[in-house]
Order: structure tokens, then sequence, then C-alpha cells
């Protein structure tokens, strides 16, 4: 028997539905670059569910207790005496999403003496001490591809709802005004800016794709070059540095993993570069960015705004700056956990234990660590390091909501 302890966000405050919006998700067969979707033996949730919260249990529960197992599923993971912390001393496998990351540092995983997995149930394993993980010889595995087209979403919503001042607008309509001069006074047209990705991999691509037909011109700053075909394909500039994007672009959008490299990489020096009046798009880790620098570029005018859904640490404590700096479009973490993307990593989750349990071969494109190194798409994505560094701060949101 193994212990899977899985830390997921809270239900809705209203109670876990009972109905949904919708009655079915439309039907994908395979992602653009033709890699198969998640394929695990069976599943025991209905598509379109809630099942990243905690009474959706990632349709794990059945699955797991047949097979003599014990889940423990909670979202209490920061502060003295979380649930986490008092389950790790036996647990075999600790699951998370990265909307609601259970930050395995290196003193937690020193503490886990069963731990053999660490599963990302959606994209991006920062949360976990990857150095540490590989000292360890702990596996560490995500769902590759499962929500990079719903991230991909979000930053063209964002980039939008920023550029033609979508957010103030609507406020105005709840205050029953007709301010039209107001709503317009920092709103303009996408068509014909330059738009920037900080890495192009396949939720950079699909951006880049998506923002084609708004007669956009396309920009990429990439350490592995796309394809000649695709750069003709979509008119791509290449770059070579952040300076080089930033100068040129008005729209700049941050696609690329957070490890030791890339934290910070948004910073008082780096944000000189940028035009004046560019927006920032970050829907790939709040801690690309230096959290005071970004807020004090849009007080400045520096940035003409900055969207996006990640922070750090997550959840983010209630006085976070970025809850009330000027000109922002920022949500909780959600832009991968939508309701089509949960099915495709829940399943995808239920996969990876299906190999693990049966002693099959992880999926290649899964696999970050394995046998104490970088494996898979973490050797492509990561570097040695610990990105965690800070986590702590996660348990005063409790205290100070």
């Amino acid at each position: 028997m193994a212990k899977i302890v899985c830390v997921l966000y809270d239900d809705p405050v209203t109670g876990y539905p009972k109905t949904y919006a919708r009655d079915d998700l439309p039907k994908i067969e395979c992602y653009p670059d033709g890699q198969t979707l998640p394929t695990p033996r069976a599943i025991d949730f209905q598509p379109g569910a809630l099942l990243g919260s905690v009474s959706g249990e990632l349709g794990l529960r059945k699955y797991l207790e047949s097979n003599g197992h014990e889940l423990v599923v909670t979202s209490s993971k920061d502060g003295d005496n979380s649930v986490l912390d008092r389950e790790l001393a036996d647990a075999e496998i600790v699951i998370s999403q990265p909307f609601w990351p259970a930050y395995m540092t290196a003193e937690r995983i020193k503490r886990a003496k069963k731990l053999k997995m660490i599963v990302t149930a959606g994209i991006g394993s920062d949360h976990t001490d990857l150095q540490a993980a590989m000292e360890h010889g702990i596996t560490v595995a995500e769902v590759t591809y499962c929500n990079s087209n719903s991230v991909a979403e979000h930053v063209m919503m964002t980039t939008l709802a920023l550029v033609r001042n979508y957010l103030p607008s609507y406020q105005w309509v709840l205050k029953g005004g007709w301010n039209i001069a107001d709503c317009v006074e920092r709103s303009y047209d996408l068509e014909g800016m330059h738009v920037g990705t900080v890495a192009a991999g396949r939720i950079g691509l699909r951006v880049l794709r998506l923002m084609k037909p708004f007669g956009t011109h396309l920009h990429y700053l990439d350490r592995h070059r796309l394809p000649e075909s695709v750069e003709k394909e979509l008119n791509l500039t290449h770059h070579t540095s952040l300076e080089s994007l930033a100068k040129v672009c008005d729209v700049v959008t941050l696609n690329c993993p957070l490890h030791p490299e890339t934290e910070h990489m948004i910073n008082a020096d780096s944000l000189k570069h940028f035009k004046r009046g560019a927006y920032l798009i970050n829907t790939a880790r709040g801690k690309l960015c230096d959290r005071d620098a970004v807020a004090a570029a849009l007080e400045s005018g520096q940035l003409a705004g900055y969207g996006g859904d990640v922070w750090f640490p997550q959840p983010a404590p209630a006085d976070h700056p970025w809850r009330r700096m000027p000109h922002h479009g920022m949500t909780p973490h959600i832009s991968g956990t939508s309701l089509s993307a949960q099915t495709r990593y829940a399943a995808g989750t239920r996969e990876i234990l299906e190999c693990y349990f049966e002693n099959r071969p992880i999926r290649n494109e899964y696999l970050i660590v394995q046998n104490g190194k970088l494996a898979g798409v973490g050797a492509h994505s990561y570097s040695a390091g610990n990105a965690t560094g800070g986590s702590e701060e996660a348990a005063r949101f409790k205290k100070s909501a």
C-alpha cells in the first residue's frame, strides 16, 4: 500500500457544483505537435467536472483505493502544522497543481523518508526543489502540454483586456455610468503592434499563432531557434537577448519556465529597456519578475499595463503589492485550470500513476527528474537548482486575508 498526498485548492465558497454551465466538452484528438492526449486505462470522472478542488480529488479516489492505496486530499499546505507536513513522513507520492502548489523544498524532501515521486497535475514543476529531488533519487513528473493552449488563450484575453482598457470600462457599467471618455483614454488597437514572446515553446508558439490574425508584428526570444519554415510562416523576428526584444515590442509575454537562471529576469534594470508604455503579460511564473520593480514601473508609466495570473508565492498574501498597483489585469492562477484543462491533467495524472504502480515507463515528455538527473522535457526546459526559496511567505495569506 502506498500513501498518496494530493494538495488541491479549496472548493467554491458556494459549495461543490451540482450543475455546470455546459453539458459537455469539445472533443480534441491530439495536440498541435501530434502528441496524444493522456491515455490512462480508464477514468472515474465526467469530463468537464471540477476536478482541481478538494472535492474533485482529480478523480483519483476510486482508482487508488480499489488498488489498496491510501489517498489523502487537502488544501492545507502552508504554515505550522499543515496537513501536508503532518502526512509527509510516510507519503510515497505527493501531487499538487501549479495553481495551489505544494512547495516541495529541500527541507520537506529531507523529512519525507518514503517519498518516491512528486507529480505536478499541470505544467511547471518549479515548486519542487529539483536539485534536492535529484539528490534523493525522487522522480518528478508533470502532464506536459495538457493546458498549454488554455494558458495561451489567457495570454490573448489579458493582452486585449489591457490594450483595449476593458476592465476599467466594465467597472463603469457596474457603477451605472456611461463615461466613454474615461473608458477610452487608455484604449488602443492591437493591430500593428509589435508583440514578442520570451520562449517559443508550446505556449509561446501558440500565442504567436493566435496573435498573427490581429495584424501584429511578431518577435521571439528563445535559445532553441524555431524551424525556418515556422519563422517564414509567421514572419517572425528572432532575438538573442531580452534587451533586443524589449526595445522593439509594444507587448511582451513571458512563457518560459522558472529556474535559477530565469528568476527575476524582469527587474528594475531590464525594465529600462522596455518601450515606455509597453504591456507585460506573465502567465508563466510570478518569480520571473521582481515584484516591486513591476509595481514601480506601472506607477511611473514605464509600463502601461501588467497582467496575467501567476504570483509568488501562491496563494499570494493579501498585502501583495500586485493586488493594488495601477493598470493591472491580474487574476488568481487560473489560466491552466479551466474545466477543459482539468479533464486533461487529471487524466494525465492517472496515466502517470498507472505507469508508476505497474512498473511501466512514464512518458518521456512527462518526465522532469528521474534516476538522479534531469530527464525528458525537464532536461530541455530546466536547470539544476532551487526556485522554491521564499515560499514560506505563502503562510501569510491565511493569516492576513
